[in-house]
């Protein structure tokens, strides 16, 4: 099997740290999202505390982005970022029918590797 392949898995340090869980549907239409999207998951990812990004949105318009943040203040610094109120706003007003946001604190994580050998080895940080 090809290892060749983008890993769609951020890269975390051993715990703890934080997650935001960005749950949302969206409005029918691109209207700007996909360009703005982008920009936000750069911006994300170069700010101080910033460990990385997971995404996905199925074709019913369900989606999902989780943020690993090394602490809180990270968290509420993002927050705040002005670019990121303007993108808030809009996702208010145009890209979202309903969203949930979720701040956890994570204790412990493993993961499991099948392309490695890994028959049923589970990594615990």
């Amino acid at each position: 099997m090809s290892t060749d392949r983008p890993s769609h898995f951020a890269d975390t340090p051993q715990p703890p740290y934080y997650i935001v869980s960005f749950s949302s549907i969206r409005t029918p239409g691109d209207n700007g999202y996909g360009a703005m999207g982008e920009r936000m998951e750069t911006l994300a990812l170069a700010q101080d505390g910033c460990l990385g990004l997971e995404s996905a949105r199925g074709a019913d318009g369900f989606g999902i982005t989780i943020s690993f943040w090394r602490d809180e203040k990270s968290i509420l610094a993002w927050k705040n970022v002005v670019s990121h109120l303007a993108a808030q706003k809009l996702g208010r007003e145009r890209w979202y029918e309903q969203y949930k946001v979720r701040i956890a604190r994570v204790e412990r994580a493993y993961d499991f590797h099948a392309s490695k050998g890994d028959a049923l080895a589970e990594h615990v940080d």
